[in-house]
């Protein structure tokens, strides 16, 4: 019989990689891939942990009839959740959460740097010319959450101490009880772009949320207004938002995420004088790799005890439900070990 083989795919050390081992038994094969590797190590695989950033065949990969769980190493689960997948019997669980922390430190940083003037002082700076120009406030301001998961409610939890109010949307509102935060469903999204001076969007990429910030959203907000997306890029129409910030509709928009990754070089979001873009860093931490390995390692014993891990995903909805998301005590302890 065949070993049970669990593929690896994200930047692992030796240690990381005994850490597994002594948990799933020498029984149990592991295999280090590569991108490169991937496609053709996931046809051996019963258990898949990892990111996958090249074109997987899917298909054949459901049809090999070995993959049984998918423990994806990032939030995001476009790159895993095909149809096949989504129509087989395969676990999948992610990252949703895990990295709450940092998500909000980089919505705060981006936020912050657009209200503060930032991206025109870089460019000042750029030519060694110290100016002095106006900036915003956002003391007194409601900031809009579109979104409201872990990390928006990490992002909430940083900003409620600075501004006015914080208002969100959410699929499961009526299950989202946030101290000081109004959650609203999910489908009164655009009433943030018509009320918020900031509106953040954690949203992940799913069939219904693909380009669902689009020209109408943008057209809502106030030219003193700022939108910021630390969730999923191709969310949101970048050409409406490029012609709103050229014509001054929009105050800024702070950018970790774009669509497409990376963004090209002639793009004319780069010529825009408001914007601030950052390459997709707002999970990065020192951190990052031995917490997912603990994340990993804490849903392989679920797995194994018959129980559902640790954001365990509804797979027609594409991200977890309320009651199976990563808890902020559970975030918590798995980052102190």
């Amino acid at each position: 019989m065949n070993k049970e083989t669990i593929v690896l795919c994200f930047p692992v050390s030796d240690m990381d990689v005994r850490t597994i081992q002594a948990v799933v038994g020498s029984r149990t094969r592991l295999i280090i891939s590569s991108q490169e590797q991937l496609a053709r190590d996931l046809m051996e695989a019963d258990v898949f942990c990892g990111h996958a950033k090249v074109a997987i065949d899917w298909d054949s990969v459901v049809q090999r009839g070995r993959l049984h769980w998918i423990q994806s190493s990032a939030a995001g689960l476009d790159h895993c959740l095909t149809p096949p997948v989504v129509e087989s019997d395969i676990v999948v669980s992610g990252c949703s959460g895990l990295f709450a922390n940092q998500v909000a430190e980089q919505a705060m940083a981006l936020t912050l740097g657009l209200v503060r003037s930032m991206p025109i002082f870089f460019q000042a700076q750029a030519r060694h010319e110290f100016q002095r120009k106006p900036t915003d406030d956002l003391t007194g301001a409601t900031v809009g959450i579109v979104g409201f998961g872990g990390n928006g409610q990490k992002i909430a939890e940083c900003f409620l101490p600075m501004v006015e109010r914080v208002i969100a949307t959410d699929l499961f509102a009526n299950q989202v009880d946030f101290e000081n935060v109004e959650v609203r469903p999910a489908d009164a999204y655009k009433t943030l772009f018509e009320q918020c001076k900031v509106v953040i969007s954690t949203l992940p990429l799913t069939p219904t949320t693909d380009k669902l910030l689009d020209d109408e959203c943008f057209e809502l907000m106030s030219p003193e207004s700022y939108f910021v997306n630390v969730g999923r890029g191709a969310v949101v129409d970048h050409e409406a938002l490029v012609k709103r910030l050229a014509n001054g509709m929009i105050a800024g928009a702070g950018l970790d995420v774009v669509d497409p990754e990376p963004l090209p070089a002639e793009h004319p979001l780069w010529l825009q004088t408001n914007v601030l873009i950052t390459p997709h860093v707002g999970a990065q931490s020192r951190s990052r790799v031995p917490a997912t390995v603990r994340l990993f390692v804490e849903n392989i014993r679920r797995i194994r005890a018959g129980r559902k891990p640790i954001n365990w995903v509804d797979r027609q909805l594409g991200f977890p439900r309320p009651e199976f998301r990563l808890t902020s005590q559970q975030r918590s302890n798995l980052l102190a070990l």
